[in-house]
Order: structure tokens, then C-alpha cells, then sequence
């Protein structure tokens, strides 16, 4: 029987993406192999971190249980095995649920990809600022979807630039959801309304990571 390594799990407001503000049954596993220089998380990717296997059948129950709609899976980086996909393909057969995939921007998503209308992917993209932009698999863009979240992650006005870059060499405007989210407490959010302005990007919008403002670098929120 497959084992996912679970390092946290909790019920909170979705603190991002496309349903910000509402429930959201979240299940972390543990590991990730980029290393941001402002991860909130890297404690989920040390190596003597505490984990809890549990079979997709564990996972799914607890989320039965916590008889909340909206479920987060992330990381760490939850796409690294690609055994995930059985995990994602069992939540999902239940259509009253609502499964997002929160993912680094380094997995190729065409390995996890079902037709299923109640599955989404919320993509970062790691600008300059992370020194972790060389491993953004830029392929994911000729692909994404409708269902889609494309998040700029963005430390300082090169990252804001770079993400510009990207939306409008692959038209992202039109073919998914395209955030642009601060690095929390490292840029005026000022001066991410006033780039949007001033380049005219419609279409864009600025997330602030909710459940921050209220709780800030917390866990289990």
C-alpha cells in the first residue's frame, strides 16, 4: 500500500488563488526541492521532520470528516512523486470536492493532469529575488489551463518585471488566472499597484497572503 508523507493537516481559510477567504481543508506533505530564500514552510523540508504516513484512504476520510468542500494539497513540493497522482485521482472521483494543487513551478503538471472539472493547479513562478528561477519548468505555460492559477511571486521590481515578461510571451492573460503575490513584510505593496499601472495589466491581479495578515508566520493556519 502506498504511504504519503504528511506533515501537517488543518482546517483553515484558503489564505490564496482563486477561492482566497474561503475553507479549505489543507494537507501538507513533506519535502521540496527548491530551497527560496524566503520559504515560510522550509521547516516541512528538513530531514528530521516529523511526518505521519497515511494512505490516500486516511487522507480522504479526514477530509470527509472535516466536512469542508475546498481541499489544498501542498508542500513542500507535493508534486515530487509522482505516486501523488493516484492520490489526487481519488479525491477528486468524489465530485462534491474541490482539490487544488498548490506547486512550486518545478514539475512538469502534464504528469498529473485528469480531465476532471473539479481539479485545479496554482503555479509560482519563482522570480530572481527566490535564486531559484532556473528550475521554473517554463513548458507548463504552452498548457495551462482555464482552471489554472499562474502566481509571480514577487520580492523586488526585477521579479515584477520578469513576470511581466512571462504573461506577455505566453499570453497568459487569456488562458488561466495570473496573481501577482508579495513576498510577505519584502515589497511596498504600493509598488506592485503602481508596476500594474504603469505597464496597464489588465487582467492581473494583486494577492496578499490572507492568512499571514491575521495570523502571520504561523503554522496550522
Amino acid at each position: 500500500m502506498k504511504y504519503y508523507n504528511v506533515v501537517e493537516k488543518f482546517v483553515s481559510i484558503n489564505g490564496e488563488g482563486k477561492r482566497s477567504g474561503e475553507l479549505a481543508v489543507f494537507i501538507r506533505l513533506a519535502k521540496c526541492n527548491l530551497r527560496c530564500n524566503y520559504c515560510d514552510t522550509m521547516w516541512a523540508n528538513e530531514e528530521n521532520v516529523t511526518i505521519t504516513p497515511m494512505a490516500k484512504e486516511d487522507i480522504y476520510n479526514y477530509i470527509l470528516e472535516t466536512k469542508v468542500k475546498n481541499v489544498t494539497l501542498t508542500g513542500g513540493e507535493p508534486l515530487l512523486d509522482i505516486g501523488v497522482k493516484d492520490l489526487i485521482q481519488y479525491i477528486i472521483k468524489d465530485s462534491s470536492l474541490f482539490l487544488e494543487i498548490e506547486t512550486n513551478g518545478s514539475a512538469d503538471l502534464n504528469l498529473f493532469r485528469l480531465d476532471a472539472k473539479n481539479l485545479s493547479f496554482t503555479v509560482d513562478y519563482k522570480g530572481p529575488s527566490s535564486e531559484m528561477e532556473e528550475f521554473m519548468f517554463l513548458k507548463n505555460f504552452e498548457t495551462i489551463s482555464k482552471l489554472d492559477t499562474i502566481k509571480f511571486v514577487v520580492g523586488d521590481y526585477d521579479d515584477l518585471l520578469k513576470a511581466k515578461e512571462i504573461i506577455q510571451k505566453y499570453g497568459l492573460i487569456n488562458r488561466c488566472s495570473v496573481y501577482f503575490s508579495s513576498v510577505y513584510k519584502k515589497i511596498n505593496l504600493d509598488e506592485i499597484v503602481e508596476f500594474m499601472k504603469k505597464f496597464n495589466l489588465n487582467g492581473v491581479r494583486l494577492q496578499l497572503q490572507m492568512h499571514k495578515f491575521i495570523w502571520g508566520n504561523k503554522q496550522g493556519v
